[in-house]
């Protein structure tokens, strides 16, 4: 059995919770918060959640980590069959990782925690999420889903990557960051409905 670390507050983990939950690899939870403990960083070398364990060895990163998962149970499909779509949806996933959530990250502090982030800061972070956004529009297919027909691992990623973005965007700039996204509201609403998200989002709120 998969041991999930981390914490349900995070979205890298509940978007993993939710991958096991679609392949329907038995796994349990264990709580472990983000730190530079020895013990922690031996599962995950830079402290962060959620990391895996399996057999006694560990690892970390959600991208990996769901690379793992579609290797040991490849049914359900996370990436297409087609060697050259399979690679549009990690381009489209590492877009939403790297040009969208981590960018909005930059204001998690003050956004959610109560800390403070410069005004240069939110400056370069509101001009950069809306500039990942553009880029994001150029290859988001949405019909139906993130990357074309088929459900793939970068519906996942849109899903808890805007939940998270957001949050953050709205309460540092009172702005909604889908207005205008068609395509992406509709991956999201049709994510809200999947069943491996909706079991993730219950006992999230359950908790």
């Amino acid at each position: 059995m998969i041991q999930l670390y981390g914490l349900r507050m995070s979205n890298y983990y509940s978007l993993v919770k939710a991958l096991l939950i679609e392949k329907q690899v038995d796994f349990e939870e264990i709580k472990a918060p983000p730190t530079q403990k020895d013990d922690n960083l031996l599962r995950t070398p830079m402290g962060k959640m959620p990391s895996i364990g399996v057999d006694g060895a560990y690892m970390s990163e959600s991208l990996a980590i769901a690379s793992y998962l579609d290797r040991v149970q490849p049914e359900p499909p996370l990436l297409p069959a087609d060697p050259f779509l399979a690679g549009k949806v990690v381009e489209l996933v590492c877009h939403l990782k790297l040009d969208i959530e981590l960018v909005a990250r930059r204001c998690l502090s003050e956004a959610l925690f109560g800390g403070q982030v410069s005004d240069e800061t939110k400056e370069s972070t509101k001009a950069e999420v809306a500039k990942g956004m553009a880029a994001l529009d150029r290859i988001f297919v949405g019909g139906p889903y993130a990357a074309g027909e088929q459900l793939s691992l970068a519906d996942f990623y849109t899903f808890y990557t805007f939940g998270l973005s957001g949050i953050i965007m709205k309460k540092m700039f009172d702005e909604d960051i889908l207005a205008g996204h068609e395509k992406i509201q509709h991956v999201m609403a049709v994510m809200a409905e999947h069943p491996s998200v909706q079991r993730v989002e219950a006992e999230q709120n359950s908790k």
